[in-house]
Parts: structure tokens; C-alpha cells; sequence
């Protein structure tokens, strides 16, 4: 608290989806269950892990990198919401001056994208051919903070469709050259194609996997893959469709049938047991601080509405390596006027966002 005092949050503490406590309070910026001494400010409501945002790009817009004043605003905007912890999915500016900032999200950086020549957004990536992209990849998994992001397909404008952007043997040697520098790779991919040889070089995680089947989803599950399905940015393909039609047909006509069966795939991706996170792709042309939308998009994908909050919180702190409301934890929290577990559009709504112990919301 800045004012000194210690807050006591008292109601229905979501510590996991099995625990659930009375009451928390936060002293010196860190949640503690044993009563202290000393004056207290009482807050009441539903309590839970401050959100994960697993695929944002703070720092981005549609052309590129933006300047620092441009960077807060969407870190505050995401923050507001309740996002507390974001997986920067890849992004062409240095936001390391965030860390400094104690009203700031925590970020986990990917570094830059990494994509092949002339084959992804004009600004956003290094473009490389693929006997470099070991390299670059290494250098990323150096720069970031333990993940690295390719980006796995992209229209090829000469086929006219979504294709692939990598040979099997480049992936399998950038993937091992991260794996040694002890990071994780994602790689952006709409369609299927690209998937196959993605699993075969021991790819982590996959953004948006739209072009997931039925042969592909078993493999994601039995190797733990997980997926960041993006559904709010999945949502806009049919104008992207309609933008591209007049050129390019066939990718106009794929990008539909993705959009189409965005949930089934989803849904059957969760049926099998393929962890899956929330992830909003704010950046770029997707406004910031949609985290409750994307877990909405979740549940009507199939996960039950604790499963989308897990999506967000419990399950997406743990495979973020960052803790939750436990013992000694880092006080980022989020209390809510009512029970997100009854109905998730409650997330929307903070009563109190609180980060490093400090109410930086009400």
C-alpha cells in the first residue's frame, strides 16, 4: 500500500481452483495468510491471481514499433483490465524500460519475431532465409526471457494461400540452438501445414492454431504442446478474407473455413487434453485489455468457466514459471464485486487491481 498500511482482502480468495480462502492481506507488497499487526484497510469481494495475457505485444501497432508514451498507454490499458502478467509474443521495441515501473505489468519477452523474407507484417520481424535462422534464433532466446517466437506460415503470395515458412531441417536446428540457451519456442501459424514438421523439431507452443485436425490434435496433447488460441483475433478473419478475396481467392476462402470452425477446433483441442492459455494478440490491430473476452471466447469453446480462468491465472502462472496468491508471493491481484467462477464476463469489470502491493486501480 502506499500509504503504509496493510490491506486485508476479505471474501472468497481464488488462491486455485480447489483452494479457496477467507481472507489474504498484503504486507510489503507481498500476500501473506497470517494476521499482522498493525492498522489494516479492509477491501471485500472475489479475489484472484492478477491476469495472464499469453499472447500480447506491448510496444507494437499495425506499422511497427511505437514510441515509449505509445508502449505505457497499452501497458496501462491491459493493466486496467486486470492483465498483470503478459507473454510479449514477439515485439520490434525495447520495452526493458518497463521493468522499472512499479504501476507497470510484469512482461516475459519473446524478443523479435522471426520470420522468412517478405512473409510477414513489413516491420515487425527479422526477415531471414533459413540457414540463418539458427541464429537468429539463438540470439532471440539470449535477448528474451526464455521464450523465442517464429512465425511458422504466412501467405505465400505466389501460391496464393497460407504456406509454410520453414524446411523441417532449419526448425529442427533452430529449435534445438533454443532448447541450449534453455528457452521455449511458439510460432505463429493459421493453417496445418506447417504443423507437422513444428512438432517433429520439438516446437513448445503454438499462437492461434487454427489449422489444428484431428490427426494433428492426439500429437499436440501426448507432447504437451500447448496452444494460444487468439479467439478475438480469430474473429476477425472473415474482413481479412473479404480485404483479400479480389487477389487472392484461395486464401480468402481458407481464412473463412479457419474462422468457421474456430471453436469446434478449440473445443476438440480441450477434449484431447491440449493445455491452452489465453492469449488476446493486442498489438498491432487488436486494441488492448480484451483478457476478459478471450476467456469469455474460451467457454464458449467448450471450457468450463474455471478452466478459462485457469487459462488465465492459476494454470498460466504455473506454466509461466510465476506464482500465483501463495505464501510470500508478489501481492498481484485482481478483486471482483462478484464470483468470476459463476459467470466470466465478471472479469471485465475490476473493482480493484492491485500490482507489487499497490492499489493501482479502484
Amino acid at each position: 500500500m502506499s500509504d503504509g498500511a496493510v490491506l486485508h482482502v476479505k471474501g472468497r480468495v481464488l488462491v486455485g481452483p480447489e483452494d479457496v480462502r477467507d481472507e489474504l492481506w498484503v504486507v510489503d507488497g507481498r500476500v501473506t495468510y497470517r494476521r499482522p499487526a498493525g492498522e489494516t484497510r479492509t477491501v471485500r469481494g472475489w479475489v484472484l491471481p492478477g491476469l495472464v495475457d499469453a499472447h500480447c505485444h506491448v510496444g507494437l501497432d499495425a506499422h511497427g514499433a511505437v514510441d515509449a508514451e505509445t508502449s505505457e498507454r497499452q501497458a496501462v490499458t491491459d493493466r486496467d483490465a486486470g492483465t498483470l502478467l503478459i507473454r510479449d509474443a514477439g515485439s520490434a521495441a525495447d520495452t526493458r524500460w518497463i521493468d522499472d515501473r512499479e504501476d507497470l505489468p510484469r512482461i516475459i519477452r519473446a524478443g523479435r519475431h522471426i520470420a522468412r523474407t517478405k512473409r510477414y507484417i513489413r516491420n515487425y520481424a527479422h526477415e531471414v532465409e533459413p540457414g540463418d535462422l539458427a541464429a537468429y534464433v539463438r540470439a532471440e532466446a539470449r535477448r528474451g526471457d526464455g521464450w523465442v517466437k517464429l512465425v511458422g506460415d504466412w501467405i505465400d503470395r505466389e501460391r496464393g494461400d497460407l504456406a509454410a515458412c520453414w524446411p523441417g531441417d532449419a526448425l529442427r536446428e533452430a529449435i534445438a540452438a533454443a532448447h541450449q540457451e534453455g528457452a521455449r519456442v511458439t510460432a505463429h501459424c493459421f493453417a496445418a501445414e506447417s504443423l507437422p514438421d513444428l512438432l517433429a523439431a520439438g516446437i513448445d507452443c503454438v499462437e492461434h492454431a487454427t489449422g489444428l485436425t484431428e490427426e494433428l490434435i492426439p500429437v499436440f496433447a501426448e507432447r504437451g504442446v500447448a496452444i494460444v488460441p487468439t479467439l478475438v483475433n480469430i474473429a476477425t478473419f472473415p474482413k481479412l478474407a473479404a480485404g483479400g478475396e479480389s487477389k487472392f481467392p484461395a486464401w480468402s476462402a481458407h481464412m473463412r473455413r479457419l474462422h468457421e470452425r474456430r471453436y469446434d477446433t478449440v473445443g476438440a483441442a480441450h477434449d484431447a487434453g491440449v493445455p491452452i492459455y489465453v492469449g488476446t494478440d493486442a498489438g498491432g490491430s487488436i486494441p488492448h485489455g480484451l483478457v476478459a473476452d478471450e476467456v469469455a471466447e474460451l467457454t464458449r469453446a467448450g471450457l468450463t468457466p474455471v478452466e478459462a480462468l485457469s487459462a488465465t491465472t492459476w494454470g498460466a502462472r504455473a506454466w509461466l514459471g510465476r506464482p500465483g496468491l501463495t505464501e510470500g508471493a508478489p501481492a498481484d491481484l485482481v478483486v471482483y464485486d462478484a464470483d468470476p467462477r459463476a459467470d466470466v464476463r465478471v472479469l471485465a469489470d475490476p473493482q480493484l487491481v492491485v500490482l507489487r502491493g499497490r492499489i493501482v486501480r479502484r
